[in-house]
């Protein structure tokens, strides 16, 4: 694949590569060329051919990112050419699974992200750091010409969310948050079934939001900060306030502070935009968040009417059953007409009454004739990149979920009711609110 759609100076002015083979090719054997070429190299063996290969690096190889290296890497026709983590064990890791994969020496490791970026060879990137990093490594990549694919929670700021949707159209690049379960069976059923009206008009959607972070505002005490070579500290912190290094930062323990992480959204992220995804937003116009307490369900009101349950139960594990889904990251609807809903562990959708999952097979095949669409994330991304389609989860959906997460955010904060105008992307009536809408930015790492 090549960049042909890619704003010429974030390309450099390179060619692509087909166009480079072709006119190499025409100037009479420039490229040295090997006396034995690998089937796979010329497309045969099921492998894709070059010409149909995406070439592609991966940013952040911590435990979501290993898993979605090694999903993109069963895709015959993604070729990942380099990695890059902060940490060294992790990215030569990750390096030596590549290699092991193509049964090559290829894969570049970098430490810092401006390098892997300035390769002009790479067409997408997979972007799986910590949350502080999502949007801006988005940004930066999209700025050099690269198609995205971003784990979630894939903003930390409402400012941020919007930056990601401007940068997506200002240079014509391909966006995926990370929200698989929008291209999962179970979900996409419950959501056709809210609609397509078969549940009626909705008036209830819930969305599971009972796995939490980001609550603590202190930091831990210092320790001894590695070589750089081994941890690039000051490049984790990337955006985030300068704190001292300590080891449990860096071994997934950022999940329970503020300065690096966010709260609704460790889940919310994933159900509300499958809760979202199930109504019509044309003409709502403004929510509003009542302030339960810590901890508690919050429910939101949209200006149609409708009523949207942040459930979360303070004291009970997120992985118990509760009254809504027996398993976990779960959305349901309501409608006069019943209910569906689907959460993670389903051998099957949760319906209201046997007479709706009888109509399992036919509302998922109306949605993929009508969406063209694969029940796999990350082949719809890659086929995005392809077609230059929009994807399941574009820039618009995250901005629009994480939005409402972020505000859910503030509203516990505040310890009181907010309204949140859609349209504006900001609180009504609330200066104090309003400055939660962006943090500060650590020089240099600042969009």
């Amino acid at each position: 694949m090549t960049n042909s759609t890619a704003n010429t100076n974030a390309e450099g002015g390179a060619i692509g590569r087909r166009r480079f083979l072709k006119n190499a090719a025409a100037a009479g054997g420039v490229l040295a060329v090997p006396s034995i070429i690998p089937a796979s190299a010329l497309g045969r063996d099921g492998a894709a051919a070059p010409s149909e290969r995406i070439v592609m690096a991966s940013i952040g190889i911590g435990g979501r990112g290993n898993h979605d290296l090694n999903w993109m890497l069963g895709e015959k026709d993604a070729q990942f050419a380099a990695v890059c983590d902060v940490r060294k064990t992790r990215r030569e890791h990750a390096k030596a699974v590549v290699n092991d994969k193509y049964k090559t020496k290829d894969c570049a490791a970098y430490r810092d992200i401006h390098k892997l970026l300035a390769r002009q060879d790479i067409d997408a990137v997979v972007i799986a750091t910590g949350d502080r990093w999502h949007a801006l490594a988005s940004i930066m990549a999209m700025r050099a010409g690269k198609d995205v694919y971003c784990e979630k929670p894939s903003c930390f700021t409402l400012a941020e969310g919007q930056q990601v949707v401007d940068t997506a159209r200002r240079y014509a690049r391909v966006y995926q948050t990370g929200t698989q379960r929008l291209s999962e069976a179970n979900h996409v059923f419950a959501i056709e079934m809210a609609r397509s009206g078969r549940l009626g008009k909705i008036h209830t959607v819930y969305a599971d939001i009972r796995y939490r972070g980001g609550s603590r505002r202190d930091w831990l005490p210092a320790q001894p900060t590695p070589p750089k070579d081994e941890v690039d500290w000051d490049a984790w912190l990337g955006p985030c306030p300068q704190r001292p290094y300590n080891a449990k930062y860096v071994n997934h323990g950022w999940y329970d502070f503020y300065d690096f992480a966010t709260d609704v959204a460790m889940w919310g992220a994933h159900t509300i935009a499958q809760a979202l995804a199930g109504i019509d937003m044309t003409n709502i116009t403004h929510l509003e968040f009542e302030y339960a307490a810590p901890g508690a369900t919050m429910v939101t009101r949209f200006s149609n009417g409708m009523k949207m349950v942040l459930f979360r139960e303070k004291g009970v594990s997120c992985w118990k059953p509760c009254e809504y889904w027996h398993g976990a990251c779960g959305e349901r609807y309501e409608g006069p007409n019943g209910w569906a809903g689907a959460a993670d562990g389903y051998s099957k959708p949760d319906v209201s009454s046997p007479e709706l999952l009888a109509e399992f097979k036919r509302v998922l095949g109306e949605y993929t004739g009508k969406t063209q669409r694969p029940m796999s994330h990350v082949r719809d991304f890659l086929n995005c990149v392809k077609s230059r389609q929009a994807t399941a989860a574009g820039p618009e959906i995250m901005r629009d979920s994480m939005s409402i997460c972020l505000a859910a955010d503030t509203c516990s904060h505040l310890k009181r009711n907010l309204k949140f105008d859609l349209i504006k992307r900001e609180f009504t009536g609330d200066a104090e609110a309003n400055r939660f809408r962006s943090r500060a930015m650590r020089a240099p790492w600042c969009i």
